[in-house]
């Protein structure tokens, strides 16, 4: 495909309203958008998903073929070699979504009744709810506030006897903290699976993430930066951990048939050859778009960081590459004479600048008090370890980071350098305007 073509279904036809930005407005004294003044932004960031003939194509011929299952087709195993060699992986194994790829990994590892497993509050709730299908018990270590991945530094402080697994995140696509987290899981003979469902082509010390610990997940949601609407994959060097994944993502069966032989429990959490062939075509222009992501979010946040009461989140020494699903920040009312944020991205979502609070402190879900009051928790665990469970698992900085965090989506990312001066502009618009609005 010509870069102009490339560039054109990136950026979308004019009639679709996805034209590149305009100049972005110089400082002045005009009004905020919110107050009535006219917006920075008057157009649509890129659309999700960007689809070309070459999808269409590939998709056409799994459909004539009448192989539509993994163990009749040939494009799971196709895309599973690709990805596997694009990662640097031994073994890739596709699955049905991103939560059964931790389902199985979790599963391959023996994690059941009675475990603790180590995961951060700051993540989707898929990470915690692979561990309770397998009836394991969640312990949430603290955020780092900088990086707003897990805090490694309090990690160990959680290891208990019964601690059998650390799940860290690559939260937005930036790794965690992997020097500190491996080496506490050598210490301590904890195997690391790292979610890595948010960190297409990341890396740590360049080394692509999931390829560090036991088993590496992703995700191939309809919002990620690969993706085939649902779909996932499970990473390992390990071949004796493959084969178990393998085996339990395939109803138990000891090989990749569709005998009725079966050496382990299981389920069915196949990918199909549908979502399959999709990311092998989606796949050829991954590194272009993240390569444009990671310029993109370098320039707004050299820009960002210059604005009293932002500060961009912060990567560790060792990440060297980010793979921005999100690009994510945290907002310091006191810098903005103590507009509340829900005004300030109120105020930016008026400017034509699209913006999101993230997540909640995932350790006070209601859903998980009621979990560990069903009846086959308190089957299992003492009545002491359940009630305790809510004060052993407080995450004050977590807290903190829920009330300041803002988000913008990858796609913002995929557009011209001028799409992040209007971004940079609509925030300093609000910055000069802020104690007007905090009036208001």
């Amino acid at each position: 495909m010509s870069g102009d073509l490339t560039r054109r279904r990136l950026l979308g036809a004019a009639s679709s309203g996805l034209l590149m930005a305009k100049t972005a407005q110089p400082a002045g004294s005009e009004q905020p958008a919110i107050s009535g003044g006219s917006p920075v932004r008057t157009v649509s960031f890129p659309g999700w998903p960007v689809i070309a003939e070459n999808e269409e194509r590939a998709w056409m011929k799994v459909l004539r073929g009448g192989k539509w299952n993994r163990l009749d087709g040939d494009s799971a195993r196709e895309f599973e070699d690709t990805w596997a060699r694009a990662l640097g992986a031994k073994h890739c194994l596709a699955t049905a979504n991103g939560t059964s790829a931790l389902i199985i990994s979790l599963g391959a590892l023996g994690i059941g009744p009675g475990d603790e497993v180590i995961v951060p509050p700051y993540t989707f709730v898929a990470t915690v709810n692979a561990v309770l299908m397998h009836y394991a018990i969640p312990v949430f270590v603290d955020t780092d506030p900088d990086t707003l991945q897990i805090d490694a530094r309090k990690i160990e402080a959680a290891i208990t006897p019964r601690t059998r697994c650390i799940l860290p995140v690559h939260l937005g696509g930036s790794p965690a903290d992997m020097d500190a987290i491996l080496e506490i899981g050598r210490k301590h003979k904890l195997p690391v699976i790292e979610d890595a469902c948010q960190a297409h082509l990341a890396e740590w010390r360049h080394r692509k993430v999931s390829t560090l610990g036991a088993l590496g997940c992703f995700s191939f949601q309809a919002s990620k930066n690969l993706n085939s609407g649902e779909g996932g994959a499970i990473l390992t060097n390990d071949s004796d951990l493959y084969r178990v994944c393998q085996s339990f993502h395939n109803n138990g069966r000891g090989d990749t048939g569709s005998g009725f032989g079966y050496v382990r429990n299981g389920a069915n959490l196949r990918i199909t050859e549908f979502q399959a062939v999709l990311l092998t075509e989606q796949f050829k222009r991954v590194e272009e778009q993240s390569r444009r992501r990671e310029q993109n979010a370098a320039y707004l946040t050299a820009q960002l960081s210059e604005i009293p009461g932002i500060h961009p989140a912060r990567m560790y020494p060792g990440a060297t590459r980010n793979a921005y699903h999100l690009y994510m920040l945290r907002y310091q009312r006191e810098g903005f004479a103590n507009l509340p944020r829900s005004q300030f991205l109120k105020a930016l979502e008026a400017e034509g600048i699209p913006c999101s609070s993230g997540y909640t402190p995932l350790n006070k879900e209601p859903f998980l008090k009621n979990t560990f009051d069903s009846r086959g928790y308190r089957a299992i665990y003492p009545a002491k370890q359940l009630d305790g469970w809510l004060e052993r698992n407080q995450c004050p900085v977590n807290d903190q980071l829920c009330e300041e965090a803002v988000w913008f989506t990858q796609t913002m990312l995929l557009g011209p350098r001028s799409d992040m001066d209007q971004i940079a502009e609509a925030v300093r618009k609000i910055h000069r305007h802020a104690p007007a609005l905090a009036k208001s």
